[in-house]
């Protein structure tokens, strides 16, 4: 029997005890509606800030991309942006979902946070989502008159499918853009990924292989998964890649594919910091009210965080 949290306990026996189908048995409008509410049961209250605004830009093919800009100061000094993309297995999940967790990371680093609310399939699929961020990323980096502030570089972060679309921005923008460090939440980094955590942990901790597979289906259709845009893990090098840091769960499907990125920018040669929380599920950084220890796996995440952005500041 795996090692499991005090305050994680409670939260696994709750939902095994619900009701219903499953979220991979119901529809992604559901699935998307079943989140938010787990959300809004489970997270903390969103952090005090300067100001919170939403905002659309236009992508490449012309529909609008909605934002939303977190200011821990109304300061107009040059500074970097974190640009955060959500997690939800690029099926769920949405600016909404993940509103507590940014205002909390903007208002502990004194950082300007800009959330990407992408599109998700099945009604966009594969590579839509990366198309969206990637738009977002550009225009953020350009330091439109929007942000606030001229921006000095970004942060790309994300949590799950977010992770994965940080590490495909990463990889696709450095040398375009200025990347100061890129910070990976239990990210999903190889879609052929079996065994190991995926099998350990495939029912019974929140996120399941059932529900991996059901967002992979969605997202990817027929779509190779093994391409960079999907699976950034088959990268011939991570050589040249910005900063990391890396965070994964001990109870999630996800867990081995994270420390296999990890260990492959590490072998690389790029400043890494892998960080793992024993005994944590998959999803917790958006649980924090529910699994109080999730907050504190959050501040210990964002003091690596700011030792990464100003070492890279510095240099």
């Amino acid at each position: 029997m795996p090692f499991i949290r005090a305050d994680v306990q409670p939260i696994l026996a709750l939902l095994a005890a619900q009701p219903g189908p499953k979220l991979n048995e119901g529809t992604p409008e559901e699935g998307r509606a079943g989140m938010l509410a787990m959300v809004q049961m489970m997270e903390r209250p969103r952090a005090a800030l300067a100001e919170v605004r939403d905002l659309a830009i236009p992508a490449p093919d012309g529909h609008p991309i909605p934002l939303r800009l977190y200011r821990a100061s109304l300061d107009t000094a040059p500074a970097p942006v974190l640009t955060y993309f959500h997690g939800g297995g690029w099926v769920i999940g949405d600016i909404a979902s993940h509103d507590s967790l940014c205002a909390e990371i903007s208002a502990t680093l004194g950082m300007t946070v800009v959330s990407v609310d992408y599109r998700l399939a099945p009604e966009h699929r594969f590579p839509k989502a990366v198309d969206d961020c990637v738009a977002a990323a550009r225009w953020v980096a350009a330091s439109p008159a929007d942000i606030g502030h001229p921006v000095t570089g970004i942060v790309p972060a994300g949590d799950s499918a977010g992770g994965n679309l940080a590490a495909v921005i990463s990889q696709e923008l450095v040398g375009e853009i200025r990347i100061l460090a890129q910070w990976l939440i239990y990210p999903g980094v190889d879609m052929t990924a079996a065994g190991g955590s995926m099998e350990e942990f495939a029912e019974g901790y929140l996120l399941t292989k059932a529900l991996m597979d059901w967002f992979m289906a969605h997202y990817l259709e027929g779509s190779d998964p093994k391409h960079l845009r999907a699976s950034p893990l088959f990268a011939e090098s991570l050589a040249g890649q910005p900063p990391a840091l890396v965070f994964t769960c001990g109870l999630d499907p996800l867990r081995d594919q994270g420390r296999a990125y990890a260990a492959k920018l590490v072998l690389h040669g790029v400043r890494t910091i892998y960080r793992d929380a024993p005994g944590q599920i998959h999803g917790s950084a958006t649980l924090r009210a529910a699994i109080p220890s999730a907050h504190a796996d959050l501040l210990a995440n964002l003091r690596d965080l700011k030792l990464l952005i100003d070492e890279a500041a510095a240099a």
